[in-house]
């Protein structure tokens, strides 16, 4: 009887398994919880941004070229370009057979499209095209953080597949991952990223994606090889493998759960550097095609712009991508140490 009084007095207690005390981990520490937030603004934006709602209308000319950010205010020349950028009637030329007819058409077009007046200032400038520099920021991120995203998703999907088939099965298999691993390892990664971007020949969100995954497969490759390799022979796996669980069961259901925290912090990891790679095959040429917008394309922009003195698409630009940056950065390493079991 006393025995059974203590079993219900005593409440049945799981214990908290990887990831809750991760996210406790998490949650305790301030500066990881502040880059959350801060990358997750960004995705929010990058929602937004897709569906529409946000910069949807940032090819519209709005503004006078190059005009300054509202708190310099526009100076002499802004004002004089305005005035030389605005409708003028022209007379008619009397020997033109189709001078009324233009007329008449030209004042059709007034009464349906009335000119409207572009603004002087905005609240970080324009760009040489009249386009508002803050609607453009943030479309740009919108492809910046999509190739980031996608790019690191294909590149950790490869490496945990090769990286699990060569640490299960060894052998051979084993030394054919190596070698091929080798192979992209002994090239220079941004050698190998021009080089794969020459290849291809086509620009494009999804050629940027392609390049990235392909030649980003290499560090996830070699964690997760490592960790197959130890966790191939642990108990668990042996007894999966006694009860007659297949190698694709035991790889996938058993092994992949519990060394998924590696695949995720890599991931987070991943995204930072394709960002920036991203970036640089826009800047070089090889990124984005012309017509769609990235942070990468506003800073090939931006250096023409520099030399006139126009410095708000660069900053706009670059402080954008080193928010995001260093905030996924910051949450990166957090995840990275609220993962390892050995830290309290």
């Amino acid at each position: 009887m006393t025995a059974m009084t203590s079993k219900i007095g005593v409440a049945a207690r799981s214990s908290p398994g990887l990831w809750a005390l991760a996210w406790r981990r998490l949650r305790a520490d301030r500066i990881a919880m502040a880059a959350l937030a801060v990358v997750a603004a960004f995705l929010l934006m990058l929602l937004l941004s897709a569906a529409g709602l946000v910069a949807g209308d940032w090819e519209d000319e709005v503004a006078v070229n190059y005009a300054p950010p509202s708190f310099i205010g526009a100076d002499a020349g802004t004002r004089a370009l305005a005035a030389a950028q605005l409708p003028r009637e022209t007379p008619p030329n009397a020997f033109d057979p189709l001078a009324a007819e233009l007329a008449e058409l030209k004042a059709q077009v007034r009464a349906t499209h009335p000119p409207r007046e572009k603004a002087l200032t905005l609240p970080f400038g324009a760009d040489k095209w009249g386009h508002d520099v803050i609607k453009k920021t943030i479309k740009g991120g919108e492809t910046s953080i999509v190739v980031g995203l996608v790019a690191a998703l294909v590149a950790v999907t490869l490496g945990t597949l090769f990286g699990a088939l060569s640490g299960f099965y060894g052998g051979i298999v084993d030394d054919l991952f190596n070698w091929f691993y080798s192979i992209f390892t002994s090239i220079p990664s941004i050698l190998m990223i021009l080089t794969v971007a020459a290849v291809l020949q086509q620009k494009g969100v999804m050629t940027i994606v392609l390049i990235l995954g392909l030649t980003g497969w290499t560090g996830p490759y070699r964690l997760m090889r490592a960790e197959y390799i130890k966790h191939k022979a642990r108990e668990y796996v042996m007894a999966a493998d006694a009860i007659g669980a297949s190698s694709l069961r035991r790889m996938f259901s058993h092994i992949l759960p519990n060394v998924s925290h590696v695949a995720l912090v890599q991931m987070s990891i991943l995204v930072v550097g394709f960002i920036k790679a991203e970036v640089i095959l826009s800047f070089l040429g090889f990124g984005v095609p012309v017509g769609t917008v990235s942070w990468g394309s506003m800073l090939n922009e931006a250096q023409n712009e520099l030399i006139l003195g126009k410095w708000w698409q660069l900053a706009a630009a670059a402080s954008a991508m080193a928010l995001l940056v260093t905030a996924f950065s910051l949450f990166a390493d957090a995840l990275r140490d609220a993962l390892d079991p050995k830290l309290k």
